[in-house]
């Protein structure tokens, strides 16, 4: 149940607690799967069907990581056709959850068109407020910081890359809008290719950990600029992302009844100037990665780091353009992409095509 692998085998150490097993009934067969170091997972026979046991561990962020998936899966499982598996059993205290294994199959050459659909109806979960009010138990979204601001006009600097006069005050006013984009959509956390299981009636996301509530576009925009907080960096071709987006917003207002709010070059610009996306999640957060780029250079799955942001920067140089309040940013970018690719001729695109999954 994640898209980094590690080894599976069999395992004596399934924690399938009492609570568990007189809900659903003995556990047979348990095999350990590859996932995260953040969990345990294994694929297990109850009464003969297949599932999936899953445990949180490893953090003082476990009980909150564990909380957010489950809430998750409860929200996501109001949408058909199902987006998520179902939810068959929970224990709390262990930190455990129970899921239906879903069948994967390798994905069509075109999986983004279906992955964003799927994405939509996800994110449209809980676009209306429930009838008695309540607000769904996930945190906000949490966007770009002035710090992330800081940290791309120094790399700027330090890549002599000119910096269009006013372009900090655009920056700032991105920052803004992001942080009051409207809606409230059910977001993964962690969309990314591994974290979505290709089924024959449709594409089943897992790995809540990171959900949070917030604008949709924010993780429709992982298509445009090569899946940032993952592994597994592509660059889709434009045609497949153009059909990609219509069928998102076709979703959407399919479940919704109106246009899929926020602006999706807001967002791209937003996940450029985020350092964090360029590392691990367990490298997230005090560390000034941006800062690291002009001296070191690392791989993390399909590119390195530097390719990765020279990805993104031509990304957002085109998409910006011809926006008024983004022309500082965009000319920025076209400047610290040709510096890139000057001091470091041999920084390729990303593959065009989705990696195998493990």
């Amino acid at each position: 149940m994640s898209s980094e692998p590690h080894h599976a085998g069999r395992s004596p150490d399934l924690p399938f607690t009492d609570v568990l097993r007189d809900r659903l009934g003995p556990a047979r067969n348990a095999v350990r799967l590859s996932s995260s170091p953040r969990s345990r997972v294994w694929r297990v026979e109850l009464r003969g069907a297949p599932a999936v046991v899953k445990q949180a561990v490893d953090g003082a962020d476990a009980d909150e990581r564990y909380a957010r998936e489950v809430a998750a899966l409860r929200l996501a499982s109001r949408v058909t056709p199902p987006v998520v598996p179902r939810l068959l059993g929970t224990d709390p205290a262990a930190r455990v959850l129970v899921l239906e294994q879903v069948d994967h199959r390798r994905p069509a050459p075109d999986w983004v068109v279906g992955y964003a659909a799927a994405l939509a109806r996800l994110h449209a979960a809980t676009a209306s407020v429930p009838a008695d009010g309540t607000p769904p138990p996930l945190p906000a979204w949490s966007g770009p910081a002035p710090a992330d601001i800081v940290s791309f006009l120094t790399l700027a600097d330090r890549l002599a890359a000119p910096v269009p006069g006013g372009t900090d005050t655009e920056l700032a006013a991105l920052l803004h809008r992001l942080g009051s984009a409207p809606g409230r959509a059910l977001l993964h956390g962690d969309p990314c290719p591994g974290n979505d299981l290709h089924a024959p009636d449709g594409i089943r996301f897992i790995d809540f950990e990171q959900s949070c509530l917030g604008n949709g576009l924010t993780e429709l925009a992982y298509l445009r600029v090569g899946f940032p907080t993952c592994w597994c960096v592509t660059a889709t071709p434009e045609p497949l992302l153009r059909e990609a987006e219509a069928a998102y917003r076709r979703e959407w207002e399919a479940a919704t009844g109106s246009a899929p709010p926020g602006d999706l070059v807001d967002a791209c610009a937003g996940w450029l100037i985020r350092g964090d996306a360029l590392v691990q999640r367990a490298h997230r957060g005090g560390t000034d990665h941006l800062a690291r780029l002009p001296d070191e250079d690392w791989e993390w799955g399909t590119v390195t780091a530097r390719q990765r942001l020279a990805y993104r920067l031509g990304v957002v140089a085109r998409l910006t353009a011809d926006r008024d309040d983004l022309g500082g940013l965009s000319r920025l970018a076209e400047a610290m992409r040709a510096r890139m690719l000057g001091r470091w001729p041999g920084l390729t695109p990303p593959p065009r095509e989705r990696p195998p999954d493990d």
